[in-house]
């Protein structure tokens, strides 16, 4: 059989069809009608923009829409200036950067804010719309970047969450069920799936013996129904559906519409050719793995096959 590891290319090269694409969203704030609608203008070909009146407002719509990438908030404000309102984002939206309009020299308040980390940059009134656009552009470059960056950090600790865990099973040899379900949820947790199915195979055809791990109340299995499932058996190699809605070979398939899985993984587990069990990785909303963390569920799964066969458990 051929490593199924160049297969990962053509994966990679589905997964990336869905990488965000939206524009990103930013909160302009001003008391003043006119230049609340001049920010929108100046802003809204290029990001998705929310408008807000006040600093009560704003944190209002910061409570309905969640984290935005950069807030441009005028200086002097009725009831709350801008830099009291934007030290009450940073708890909550600590990535968030922070832009000041301010036509006065309030420089007390903006350095305090700015010594605290509270603000990005301030900008005097009346600005220059070019000035304000790049230095925009800039806070979002960043805000990108510290995003970037977290995300790595967070798949770094899930990945070796994942492969201490296995390292901890295969040298412990836990129970079968324990086994099963340590390995549905390290999984499932590590690749931040809403439903994870690991169960056995023999003579190609599901057993019952299973573990499932969600995030939500209880896991439907239909796998033995799953075009996905049939070709992974098939072929003995990783099958994904990056945005199940689009995706026409499996138009029709009812259990993905009921069930709002939006992105399926099923990957084979298999040593020295012989399938042992599979692994089913479900997300509500289209997935976005990254190559080498198809490399590492590759990798993983191979793992847990030398793990079910030194240890006896699959007969």
């Amino acid at each position: 059989m051929d490593d199924p590891i160049p297969e990962l290319d053509k994966i990679k090269h589905q997964l990336m069809t869905i990488e965000r694409s939206k524009k990103q969203k930013i909160l302009v704030v001003d008391d003043e009608p006119d230049n609340l609608d001049l920010l929108y203008r100046t802003f809204r070909r290029d990001f998705h923009v929310f408008k807000a009146y006040s600093g009560m407002n704003a944190l209002e719509v910061l409570a309905a829409e969640g984290e935005v990438a950069v807030i441009i908030s005028d200086q002097r404000m009725p009831e709350m200036k801008g830099t009291e309102f934007l030290s009450k984002t940073v708890p909550q939206f600590p990535d968030t950067v922070r832009i000041i309009l301010t036509g006065f020299t309030d420089i007390e308040d903006l350095v305090e804010a700015i010594n605290a980390g509270q603000v990005y940059k301030y900008i005097t009134k009346p600005w220059d719309p070019g000035e304000l656009k790049a230095v925009v552009q800039r806070a979002a470059e960043s805000y990108d970047l510290l995003k970037q960056r977290t995300e790595e950090l967070r798949r770094v600790n899930a990945q070796m969450a994942l492969l201490s865990l296995l390292v901890q099973v295969a040298q412990e040899t836990p129970s079968l069920n324990v086994t099963l379900k340590l390995i549905a949820t390290v999984f499932g947790e590590s690749f931040a799936a809403d439903d994870c199915i690991l169960q056995f195979i023999e003579d190609n055809t599901l057993v019952p013996t299973q573990a499932t791990y969600s995030n939500r109340s209880t896991v439907e299995n239909w796998l033995a129904q799953d075009p996905l499932f049939e070709q992974a058996i098939a072929t003995h190699k990783m099958q994904v559906s990056v945005n199940v809605p689009n995706d026409q070979k499996l138009a029709g398939v009812a259990h993905y519409a009921n069930s709002g899985v939006q992105a399926h993984l099923i990957n084979p587990i298999t040593l020295q050719d012989k399938l042992l069990a599979v692994l089913s990785l479900q997300w509500q909303q289209p997935c976005t793995l990254r190559e080498d963390e198809l490399k590492l569920l590759h990798l993983s799964t191979q793992l847990v096959a030398i793990i079910l066969t030194s240890t006896q458990y699959h007969k």
